[in-house]
């Protein structure tokens, strides 16, 4: 029959163990590059306060004082959207990282069933036809599954990305409705 010797049991250890570490450190790439930009963000928002508030008390009197949050609301809130953007780009690009990664192991693996099936079915005693050709379905509805599943989750994907640029539009509009009206409202 089949047998399944242990260099093949060792050497499929030593591919998962090379996919996992691929995996972990295409996460933890994600997660530093996420950390980097919230401590860009805080640093910035430390500055900006500070800025704001030394505006606040140097000016000439009540007017100037209210006026400044109305000139920093546009800055900010276009910086929240950058912000929002770039944190979306640092979990697509992991994603997909951790996506490539996954089909490739996958398909490895896949290609590891499928030897081992044919070899199966080549040194199949006669009369397990029956046995030989559920194992062969079995195969290829596992195969079909899979690939449903990459269509959905490659079209939720592109949903959440069309969903957030619509978002970031009608935001961006919004901000910079709001930042002519708060302009208006200083002069008056």
């Amino acid at each position: 029959m089949f047998a399944f010797s242990s260099d093949q049991f060792a050497e499929a250890q030593k591919a998962h163990v090379a996919n996992l570490f691929a995996l972990t450190n295409t996460a933890f790439d994600g997660f530093q590059k996420l950390a980097e930009l919230n401590l860009q963000a805080a640093r910035s928002a430390l500055a900006e306060s500070q800025d704001s508030i030394q505006a606040a008390l140097s000016g000439n009197g009540l007017q100037d004082a209210i006026s400044v949050p109305g000139k920093l609301a546009q800055p900010a809130a276009e910086k929240a959207l950058a912000y929002a953007r770039q944190v979306y780009e640092i979990a697509s690009n992991t994603q997909a990282e951790l996506s490539k990664t996954v089909e490739a192991q996958y398909e490895q693996h896949n290609r590891s069933v499928q030897n081992f099936v044919d070899t199966f079915v080549k040194n199949a005693p006669a009369g397990s036809e029956a046995l030989t050709a559920l194992l062969q379905s079995t195969v290829a509805a596992a195969n079909n599954t899979y690939d449903s599943v990459q269509k959905a989750t490659r079209q939720a994907a592109e949903t959440v990305k069309s969903n957030l640029e619509a978002s970031a539009a009608v935001a961006n509009g919004a901000v910079q409705q709001n930042a002519r009206r708060a302009g208006t409202a200083a002069k008056q």
